[in-house]
């Protein structure tokens, strides 16, 4: 297991932030669109918002019951009043902050040191804390930030009125998506002792990866839904059903009861919605290519069914602005995706004898300790 350092902190600093502001920045848009009699849009955005908040601290309570187990019930009885008040979250954060600056500024361990002995046991502390909040942002990420950035984007394409609340609303989207899948992918290796570090320059290819395949895909759903929002529906719905089916196959091991286990396997079939994830850390070559190789073709789909159907609609500006967007970030998600692949993921270069030939699995099964939850969680 890694180190906690001084850039983690910051890291860890850098998301709270962005997790406060992306909540006023929720509750701003939403009073806008009250305000201007559009509340078809001002309740769709606190629905995306109140549903990840729910599903989120069920999750978080569950957690602490498992870790918490046979210890006193009154402060799990707390516990429960705070995540019913929807501010389970902040709990988490104080603990990341304490175990972190702790490990990070005043924890001082050789690396040879046993993971039982106190110095250690902050670092284990400070990285299982942040774990857990990371895999929470990745609901929220896939749950409210990217579903209410494709509906943000819609509104400007279907309605074409430019504010400063919109695309306040879409930069704070980025960011969130940006500072989640990074800090998740950090995680994920400090959790895992056949990671290695996240260095600067495959964070940055991870980050445009996700980013350019996400957008090109949220303006492709924009593009169907503006054409017919029944055909988008159905799509999403479609689209649901095959990721859950896939998941339910993957027989994933999760949580410890199986209410919890099909509710994370529902919410990862909205995940695969938007974007790839390995859920059981197995070879994913295949399923990766198939995934993206389908997008694709529902993208050109969407854009051939414009031209047969709706020529006028291609001479618009915007069409044409949307179009080439749309494209470009597909070719260049699909590029750095490979890049990410062949260049940076831990499988590529690694210790030869802690890898695989997996392109993103678990290597080192036999060799491997107990990691938590985290090692049954999705993968990337």
């Amino acid at each position: 297991m890694m180190k906690f350092t001084k850039q983690n902190f910051i890291f860890l600093v850098g998301g709270i932030i962005i997790y406060v502001v992306d909540i006023g920045v929720d509750f701003w848009v939403a009073s806008k669109y009250f305000c201007q009699g559009q509340y078809c849009w001002g309740i769709l955005i606190l629905c995306f918002r109140g549903l990840s908040s729910l599903i989120t601290q069920v999750f978080s309570y569950e957690w602490f019951k498992n870790d918490w187990e046979g210890t006193d019930t009154g402060k799990l009885k707390w516990i429960f009043l705070v995540h019913l008040f929807q501010c389970g979250i902040f709990i988490r954060y104080w603990f990341a902050l304490k175990y972190g600056y702790q490990a990070a500024f005043k924890q001082k361990s050789s690396g040879d040191a046993s993971e039982r002995d106190p110095p250690n046991f902050i670092q284990k502390q400070a990285v299982d804390a942040v774990a857990d909040i990371n895999m929470l942002r990745v609901f929220k990420t896939f749950l409210e930030t990217t579903p209410q950035l494709f509906v943000q984007i819609y509104i400007l394409m279907e309605h074409g009125k430019n504010n400063f609340c919109q695309y306040a609303a879409i930069i704070t989207s980025f960011c969130s998506i940006s500072f989640s899948t990074v800090d998740y992918q950090i995680s994920l290796r400090k959790s895992l002792p056949d990671k290695d570090e996240f260095r600067v320059l495959p964070k940055l290819v991870y980050v445009f990866y996700k980013l350019l395949t996400i957008t090109s895909w949220i303006l492709s759903i924009s593009l169907i839904t503006l054409l017919n929002v029944r055909s988008s529906v159905i799509l999403l719905i479609f689209l649901w059903i095959c990721g859950f089916t896939w998941t339910l196959k993957q027989h994933t091991t999760f949580c410890k009861s199986k209410k919890m286990e099909y509710l994370y396997r529902t919410v990862v079939g909205i995940i695969l919605i938007f974007t790839f994830f390995n859920i059981k850390g197995r070879k994913t070559k295949v399923c990766i290519s198939i995934y993206y190789a389908t997008h694709t073709i529902i993208t050109l789909g969407i854009l051939f069914v414009y031209i047969f159907w709706k020529p006028s609609i291609i001479k618009e500006i915007h069409f044409t602005i949307v179009s080439i967007l749309t494209i470009l970030s597909l070719v260049l998600g699909i590029i750095f995706l490979v890049v990410y692949y062949r260049l940076f993921h831990p499988t590529a270069y690694c210790r030869p004898q802690a890898c695989s030939d997996e392109v993103d699995g678990q290597a080192g099964q036999k060799d491997r300790v107990e990691t938590g939850r985290f090692q049954n969680f999705i993968m990337q």
